[in-house]
C-alpha cells in the first residue's frame, strides 16, 4: 500500500532528526531518558496528540508539528502553540510552556525560540542538535536578547564610516533582521570594522562562533593578518590572544575557534563531504567557476557541521558570493548573514532584503581624506578601435598554441580580419601592446608625474584579458622600459616557479617590481597601497567589477610607507587610470573623478564659486582639490582655515559640496520636509538651499584667500624644459639683501596689524605681554605668499650680509627664534643669536637683581625657576595649566608642587619673569 504525504513527510522528518542526533520514539517505546534528546511520536497532550514531543536531558522543551509536503506554514504556528501552552501538571519540563517550535513539511522548516524578545519563525535548514538547545535552555538570556542590549560602543580609533556601519549593523541585529549589508568605499576599511563588531558580538552577544567567508586565498591571508593586529579597545592586547581564529586549510572546523575565515569553495566542498585542493580555492573566474559546474544538486544535511555551528556569517565581497550554488552554502546555516562589500548591485541589496545599514560610498571616502581621487588618462590606437587584417592567406604566420604556448608558422585558408573586440583573445597584436606601453613610458614623467625625478617607475597595475595576453605584456613592458625580470612580473593563478603571495608581498611593500602584471587574480579585495597606476589593457562589463578593479589604487597611504618603495614620491594624492580600451566610456552607474574641470585653475575655479557658479562639476571639482590640498597641508594651516572659515575643516567644505550634489542626500532631506516621494520642484529647492550653503563660506574674501595662498605654498613648479649652464659659483649676496629688506618691509608695514609686532615695537611692555599665539600668527603670516619669509632662510640671509653678528643658529621650529630676528632688525639687539641664550643671560641678571634685593631662593625653588625659564625661552609665556600638563613640569609634581614651594608668590613670579626674560 503506497504511502500517504504525510506519512512521506514524516520518514523524511525522522531522517533529518536521526541525522541531527535526535533518538525517535513511539509512545510504546516511550523513555524521556533515552538520551540527551528525544522525539516522542503522537505524544498525547491536552490539545490532543502532537505530532512530535522533544524531550531534552528528560523534560519537554519542544513540538514538531508536521505536514505533507507543500503545506504553507506560516499560519501552522498557531496550532503549535495550542500543544505548548497547556503542559499536564505530572509532566516533566523546563518551563511551564514548550520553549522551541519547529513546524516542517521535511523539504521546509520554521523554527522559533519563545525566550527572543519578540518570537518570531524563521527558516531553518534542518532541526539543531540537542546539545545545541540544551545549552541554549542552560543560558539566562537568548541571543537575539542580548543583541537588544549590546552596551555603547567605544569609538576611539575608529573612523566615522566604521563607527556608522557598526551602530547600524548592531540596530539591525538588534531588530532580528536576517541579513544585513554594509557598504563601505575600498580602503575605508571593511576588514577592521568586521574585526570591531566581531568581537563585540562574541563578547557582549555572546556569539558561539562566527564565519567569516571569502572568494580568494589571498583574501583569507589578509583578513588572519587583520584579526591578528587587531587589538580590541581598552583590553591592551591583540584579538588573537584572547581567541581563536582560524583560517581553514584543510576539512576540519577547530571546536574552540570562535573565528573560521575560509573560502566559500572550500565550506561547499565540506557541506558535500569532499575534499578541496587549495589551488581549487583560488579559481579566479569566482561566478564563472559557479556556473559551469553544470547541475548541481542540492546540499544535504551533513551532522559533522550542523545548522548551528555558527551565529553570524560575515560574507566579504559579497557582491560576488551570494550567486547560483553558493547561495545555498549561505542559506544552510541557522545565522545572520552580514554582507560587506564597495560595490553592491541590484542583486545583492535584493538577496539582502534592501537592508543597507550602512553607505560610504567612495566620492565621500575621497572627500573625508580616507582614500585619494583619480584620474584618467585615455590613450587609442589604431588597432585597439578599429581591429586590424592578418595576411593569412599570402604569407605563413606564427600561430601560438594556447595550451602549451608552442608556435608554429601555417598558412590561413584566407586573410584574417579581426575586430577591436577579437584583440588578444583570438588575435595578440604584440606592436599594439608595444604602443601602448611606449606612450604610457613616453608621458610617464611628462605628463602623468611631471614632479618626479624619473628613477623610479610609479608602482603600476596592468590588468590583462588572459594569462597569455598578461605573458605577452611582461615580456614588452620589460624590452620598452629596458628592464630586467625583476622590473614586472606577472601575477595570476597559473604562476609557475614564484608563488602568488610572495609576489603580491613585495610588489606591496618592496621595491620591485615596479609593475605587475594580472589577469583578476588581484582585481579585487587585495590591499595594495602604493599603487598609483592602473592601466586597463582589457574590458570590463561588469560595472561593479570594474569598480573594484579600480578601487586597487584608491587606498591611501602614508608618505613614509610611500616612499619606502617609492623613493622619489612625495605624498599620494591621487592615483592615475590609464584607459587603452575604452572601460570607462558608456557605463552608467560607476563613481566619477571628483576632478571634472581638469582645465580651470584653483584660483579661477574658487572665483567663479564665489561669484555664483553652481553647477555639478565645478562643485565635484571643488570638493576633490579641497579633499586632496587638505592631505598636504600641516595641522597649524588646517587649523588656520577652521578658524578662518568660521569652524570648519577642509575636509567639510569638501563634504558639504558633495552633500549639495548627492541626490539619496536631496531626495532624503525632500522627504523630510515635504513627505513621501516630493514633486521635482520640492527636490529642487532642497538642492538649491545645500549648494548654497554649501557654497557659502567661499563669499568671505579672506577664506578664499587663505586658500589660495595655501595652496600655492603646497605646490612647487617644476620647469623641465630650460637648460641651464654653470658660469660662476659663490654665494648670491644680492639675495640675501633682498630677503632682509623684504623682512624689514615686511614688519614695518604689519606693525600695527600683528600683536607681536605692536608689542616688540612699543617696549617696555605696559599691560600686555607676548603670547605664544601672537608669535604664531606672525610666524604664519610671514610665510604665506607672497613673502615665504622662513625663519631659518631670514637667518641665514643676515648672517651671508654680516658674519660677525650672527652668533649660532636658531633652533628649529621654535617659534620664539622670530623675537630675536625682529629685535636684531629693529636695532634692538646688537647680535643676532638664538632666543634661548637671550633669555638665559636675562634669567641669570633677574635672579642676581633678586639676591641684591634680599630675595634668597632655597636649591629647589632655584630648580623650578630655571625649568620656569627655559619653558618662557620656546613659548615665550607660561601658564598655571602648563604646570599640570607639561611634562617637564608635571615630573616635578606640577602645580601643586610649585604653590608648596613659592605660596602666593607663584603667580607674581611667572609674570615676573616673563617680563623679564621676554622684553
Amino acid at each position: 500500500m503506497p504511502f500517504t504525504p504525510e506519512q512521506l513527510a514524516r520518514q523524511k522528518i525522522d531522517a533529518i532528526l536521526t541525522a541531527s542526533g535526535w533518538a525517535i520514539q513511539d509512545m510504546k517505546d516511550f523513555n524521556r531518558n533515552a538520551g540527551l534528546g528525544v522525539a516522542v511520536r503522537e505524544f498525547q497532550l491536552p490539545a490532543g496528540p502532537c505530532d512530535y514531543l522533544l524531550f531534552i536531558e528528560g523534560k519537554a522543551a519542544g513540538v514538531i508539528e508536521a505536514k505533507k509536503s507543500g503545506v504553507t506554514l506560516s499560519g501552522v504556528a498557531e496550532q503549535s502553540e495550542k500543544y505548548m501552552n497547556a503542559l499536564p501538571d505530572h509532566l516533566a519540563k523546563w518551563d511551564t510552556i514548550l520553549l522551541f517550535d519547529y513546524e516542517s513539511t521535511s523539504d521546509e522548516t520554521f523554527f522559533r525560540d519563545m525566550r527572543d524578545p519578540r518570537p518570531r519563525s524563521r527558516r531553518v535548514f534542518a532541526f539543531h542538535k540537542p546539545e545545541t538547545l540544551h545549552d541554549w535552555l542552560k543560558q539566562p538570556n537568548t541571543l537575539r536578547g542580548r543583541l537588544q542590549s549590546m552596551p555603547q560602543l567605544n569609538e576611539n580609533g575608529l573612523r566615522d564610516c566604521q563607527i556608522d556601519a557598526i551602530k547600524g549593523l548592531e540596530k539591525s541585529l538588534g531588530e532580528d533582521k536576517p541579513r544585513s549589508l554594509i557598504q563601505m568605499a575600498t580602503g575605508a576599511g571593511k576588514t577592521f570594522t568586521a574585526c570591531t563588531f566581531s568581537h563585540r558580538l562574541i563578547k557582549y552577544g555572546g556569539a558561539k562562533r562566527i564565519l567569516f567567508l571569502v572568494d580568494r586565498n589571498n583574501l583569507g591571508d589578509q583578513t588572519l593578518k587583520e584579526f591578528q593586529n587587531f587589538e580590541p579597545p581598552g583590553s591592551g592586547h591583540r584579538f588573537t590572544d584572547t581567541y581563536i581564529v582560524q583560517h581553514l586549510h584543510s576539512n576540519r572546523i577547530d571546536p574552540d575557534a570562535k573565528v573560521v575565515i575560509t573560502t566559500i569553495q572550500r565550506l561547499f566542498s565540506m557541506l558535500k563531504g569532499e575534499e578541496l585542493a587549495e589551488e581549487d580555492e583560488e579559481e579566479s573566474n569566482f561566478e564563472t567557476w559557479a556556473n559551469n559546474q553544470g547541475e548541481i544538486p542540492p546540499i544535504g544535511y551533513n551532522p559533522q557541521i550542523p545548522i548551528e555551528m555558527f551565529d553570524f556569517i560575515i560574507t566579504d565581497e559579497c557582491h560576488r558570493s551570494i550567486y547560483g550554488l553558493w547561495r545555498q552554502v549561505l542559506e544552510y546555516f541557522d545565522a545572520h548573514i552580514i554582507g560587506l562589500t564597495a560595490t553592491p548591485s541590484k542583486h545583492t541589496l535584493g538577496f539582502f532584503n534592501q537592508n543597507l545599514v550602512a553607505e560610504y560610498p567612495y566620492e565621500r571616502s575621497v572627500a573625508d581624506g580616507v582614500n585619494v581621487g583619480y584620474e584618467i588618462f585615455r590613450i587609442r590606437t589604431r588597432v585597439t578601435e578599429q581591429g586590424g587584417k592578418v595576411e593569412g592567406a599570402t604569407f605563413e604566420v606564427p600561430v601560438r598554441d594556447r595550451r602549451t604556448r608552442a608556435i608554429r608558422y601555417t598558412k590561413l585558408d584566407d586573410d584574417m580580419e579581426y575586430t577591436a573586440t577579437e584583440l588578444d583573445r583570438s588575435v595578440t597584436t604584440p606592436n599594439q601592446i608595444r604602443a601602448v606601453i611606449q606612450c604610457f613610458k613616453d608621458r610617464l614623467f611628462t605628463e602623468l608625474f611631471p614632479d618626479r625625478t624619473g628613477e623610479w617607475v610609479p608602482k603600476t597595475l596592468v590588468f590583462a584579458k588572459d594569462d597569455n595576453h598578461a605573458e605577452e605584456i611582461v615580456h614588452i613592458v620589460r624590452e620598452v622600459f629596458n628592464e630586467g625580470n625583476n622590473f614586472c612580473k606577472k601575477i595570476t593563478y597559473r604562476n609557475t616557479g614564484e608563488d602568488p603571495k610572495s609576489l603580491i608581498k613585495a610588489f606591496r611593500v618592496d621595491p620591485h617590481p615596479r609593475i605587475a602584471v594580472t589577469v583578476d587574480m588581484i582585481a579585487t579585495g587585495t590591499d595594495i597601497k602604493p599603487v598609483e597606476c592602473i592601466l586597463f589593457m582589457r574590458d570590463v562589463k561588469s560595472e561593479g567589477y570594474y569598480e573594484q578593479m579600480k578601487g586597487r589604487g584608491v587606498r591611501s597611504i602614508k608618505d613614509s610607507d610611500l616612499q619606502a618603495v617609492t623613493p622619489d614620491a612625495q605624498t599620494k594624492t591621487r592615483f592615475i587610470l590609464i584607459d587603452a580600451v575604452g572601460v570607462t566610456e558608456g557605463k552608467k552607474n560607476v563613481s566619477q573623478p571628483l576632478e571634472r574641470k581638469r582645465t580651470i585653475s584653483f584660483d579661477k575655479l574658487i572665483d567663479q564659486i564665489a561669484q555664483g557658479r553652481r553647477d555639478e562639476d565645478a562643485l565635484s571639482t571643488l570638493a576633490g582639490r579641497l579633499a586632496a590640498l587638505d592631505k598636504k597641508l600641516e595641522r597649524e594651516d588646517q587649523e588656520r582655515i577652521i578658524e578662518t572659515s568660521g569652524g570648519k575643516a577642509l575636509r567639510d567644505l569638501s563634504n558639504d559640496l558633495l552633500d549639495a550634489i548627492d541626490p539619496d542626500k536631496i531626495e532624503a532631506m525632500a522627504e523630510q520636509r515635504f513627505g513621501y516621494a516630493p514633486a521635482e520642484d520640492k527636490i529642487l529647492i532642497i538642492q538649491n538651499e545645500l549648494i548654497e550653503v554649501a557654497c557659502k563660506p567661499f563669499d568671505d574674501p579672506k577664506l578664499r584667500q587663505l586658500l589660495k595662498d595655501l595652496k600655492q605654498k603646497s605646490d612647487i613648479v617644476i620647469d623641465d624644459i630650460t637648460t641651464d649652464e654653470v658660469i660662476g659659483a659663490g654665494y648670491d649676496m644680492k639675495r640675501a639683501e633682498e630677503r632682509v629688506k623684504t623682512f624689514k618691509d615686511f614688519i614695518e608695514k604689519h606693525k600695527d596689524e600683528l600683536l607681536a609686532l605692536q608689542i616688540l615695537y612699543n617696549q617696555p611692555y605696559g599691560k600686555q605681554k607676548l603670547t605664544y599665539a601672537a608669535i604664531k600668527e606672525l610666524t604664519q603670516k610671514l610665510t604665506d605668499p607672497p613673502h615665504y619669509l622662513i625663519t631659518a632662510d631670514v637667518w641665514q640671509a643676515y648672517k651671508r650680509l654680516d658674519a660677525a653678528k650672527v652668533r649660532g643658529a636658531p633652533v628649529d621650529q621654535q617659534l620664539t627664534e622670530i623675537i630675536s630676528l625682529v629685535r636684531y632688525a629693529l636695532g634692538m639687539d646688537d647680535v643676532l643669536e638664538p632666543f634661548g641664550s637671550k633669555v638665559e643671560q636675562r634669567f641669570n641678571l633677574w635672579i642676581g637683581r633678586q639676591k641684591k634685593a634680599g630675595r634668597n631662593f632655597t636649591d629647589d625653588q632655584a630648580n623650578w625657576l630655571k625649568s620656569i625659564a627655559q619653558f618662557i625661552g620656546a613659548n615665550a609665556e607660561v601658564t598655571t595649566e602648563d604646570m599640570m600638563t607639561i611634562p617637564v613640569f608635571a615630573d616635578k609634581g606640577g602645580l601643586l608642587q610649585a604653590r608648596q614651594l613659592f605660596g602666593p608668590e607663584l603667580d607674581t613670579l611667572m609674570n615676573e619673569l616673563q617680563v623679564a626674560l621676554v622684553a
